[in-house]
């Protein structure tokens, strides 16, 4: 299963978030933020494997910041 991962740089630690379903871990580098999301998506699918799932729309957003 292929999903779509958004990783940032937060402070000291990586955060990668899952798009497709509420998932996200954490990591001191891109790569651990990204196998420890790996991790956590395979035990949430564990408890849902047959869950359905349509891909995210990604769009942007346009916003008026003030300054």
């Amino acid at each position: 299963m292929r999903l779509t991962a958004a990783i940032t740089l937060e402070g000291t630690w990586w955060v990668a978030r899952c798009l497709e379903v509420e998932v996200t871990s954490q990591g001191e580098s891109f790569d651990e933020a990204r196998a420890n999301l790996a991790e956590a998506l395979e035990l949430y699918f564990d408890d849902a494997p047959n869950m359905a799932l349509e891909p995210p729309i990604i769009a942007p957003v346009d916003i008026r910041v003030a300054g």
